[in-house]
This record gives structure tokens, C-alpha cells and sequence, in this order.
């Protein structure tokens, strides 16, 4: 059944003419895919700067009342993100360009954690995809992917996530986690017409890769990809409805991005 039909058959119950009727919501479970952004906030480890959480008025003000008020300073790629399909394809969308419609959608999940937790390099292939649809069906057009990967649980330590605990451009060659092959990508855009794709790791491409192959196919076809996901393990396989809302920076190449799954309880 679809979740968006679903979604949208709770909506007009809720727009009842009898306005004491509520929307009831007890029979669908909301799973927060998000991690926060605080000090442990993970970036690509060259980034110059990380997550700056600054205290502008904190305490109780002259007339008694308490009050707080904070500033904040965050590159666009880091802890859970969006990229927007500008960051490695010139002339496509920027964060606030993108559509609702690209963000929110019907989702599945296909774990292959146990191919990528035995190869720090694995690359998810179309034969993963294959498999997955033999035992859950073909996926439809206009889906949103997330990839289990495993690796979330080793999320915020640095040098079990990244495969180097070191940070600056000397980190770089020493990177190793999974991420989707390019011929993946290009498949699942021409054979499934995916709305989006999703993983628990650092990148859609993999830690050793040079040329961001799969960044370049995904986001040449403007579409966007959600980076450094949470809470992959608490998703079944199918039957999930995503919403994917980044920051809506204007111009941006990428946001951070609350996102979140609906289950079926």
C-alpha cells in the first residue's frame, strides 16, 4: 500500500466538516533519521571549520523572565546533510530550488551491511539492488533509496566512521568507508527512475574515491542525495514514507538536513 495515499486519506479525515474530529495518527510511527548537531558533529576532514554553537543571552533578564538566545556557524556538508545537485553539477538545482516533491516520497531500504562491514571500500552494486528485489519486489519509479551500510554505528567516533582518524588534506588518501558505485547510480536512474538516494556513511561514493563519479551521475540528473543518515537499523525493508527537509539556504550546494521515515506501528 502506499504510504502517500495513506498520508493523504489522513489528511482529508482530518479535514472533516465535524472540526472535533482529530486526525489520529496512533496507527503510524515516526523514526527521527537525523543526528544532532552539537560538538561531536561530524565534516568531510578537511573542512576549516565545524559546528560553532555560540551563547548570545543566556539567564534570567532584568524583570525576571529567563531568556536564551544562541548563534550558530556550520558548513553546509556535515553531521546529517543534503546535497543539493549544484554541488557537483553546474547550472542544477541549489538547496532552495529543489522540490518538495524531491524530498518527500515513498522509501525503501536496502541493507548491505554485510558485504560492506567485511570491506571498508565496498561499493553497492546492481546486483545488490537485484537481490533486494527478489525477496521484496521490484522497486518502483520514483522511489527514495537509503542504504544500510552498518556504519552508523560507528557514528561520532571519527577513525571508526571515516577509516581515519585524522583530520586536514592528509586524511584524505586514508579514507575508507562504502558507497554506491557509479554504475549503480546510473542504473537506478535509467532502470528505476529514483527520486533520491540515502546512506549511513560519510559520501554516496566511497572513501577512496577521486572523481565523485556518483555524486556527478546523481546530482547531473538533478537529483539529491542525503548524507550521514541515522537510525537506518529501525526500518524495515519497504512500506516507509520519507521527509527530507535541509535548511533552505539560498544558493546552497548543500544544508543540513532533518529528515525523518513514517512506519506503519
Amino acid at each position: 500500500m502506499k504510504y502517500l495515499l495513506i498520508l493523504s486519506t489522513l489528511l482529508l479525515v482530518s479535514c472533516h466538516k465535524d472540526s472535533n474530529k482529530k486526525l489520529n495518527l496512533n496507527d503510524l510511527n515516526w523514526i527521527d533519521l537525523t543526528y544532532s548537531f552539537d560538538s561531536t558533529t561530524l565534516y568531510w576532514p578537511n573542512n576549516k571549520t565545524t559546528f560553532i554553537h555560540n551563547t548570545d543571552a543566556e539567564g534570567l533578564t532584568p524583570l525576571g523572565y529567563y531568556y536564551s538566545s544562541y548563534s550558530i556557524c556550520t558548513p553546509e556538508h556535515g553531521g546529517t546533510h543534503l546535497d543539493a545537485p549544484i554541488h557537483f553539477a553546474k547550472d542544477k538545482y541549489t538547496v532552495e530550488q529543489l522540490p518538495l516533491t524531491s524530498l518527500t516520497g515513498n522509501a525503501v531500504v536496502i541493507d548491505v551491511s554485510k558485504n560492506a562491514l567485511a570491506n571498508r571500500d565496498y561499493q553497492i552494486t546492481i546486483e545488490d539492488i537485484k537481490n533486494w528485489e527478489i525477496q521484496n519486489g521490484k522497486i518502483e519509479n520514483n522511489t527514495i533509496i537509503l542504504f544500510k551500510t552498518g556504519y552508523g554505528k560507528y557514528y561520532p567516533n571519527r577513525g571508526d566512521y571515516f577509516g581515519t582518524p585524522k583530520t586536514g588534506i592528509e586524511a584524505i588518501p586514508e579514507l575508507h568507508f562504502p558507497g554506491i558505485d557509479p554504475k549503480t547510480a546510473s542504473w537506478l536512474i535509467k532502470e528505476r527512475e529514483v527520486k533520491a538516494l540515502g546512506l549511513d556513511t560519510p559520501s554516496l561514493d566511497y572513501g577512496q574515491s577521486k572523481d565523485f563519479k556518483t555524486h556527478q551521475i546523481l546530482m547531473g540528473s538533478n537529483k539529491p542525495g542525503f548524507e550521514n543518515l541515522a537510525n537506518l537499523d529501525k526500518l524495515p525493508a519497504t512500506k516507509i514514507y520519507v521527509v527530507a527537509l535541509p535548511m533552505k539556504i539560498g544558493g546552497g550546494s548543500g544544508a543540513p538536513l532533518r529528515i525523518i521515515a513514517c512506519i506503519s506501528n
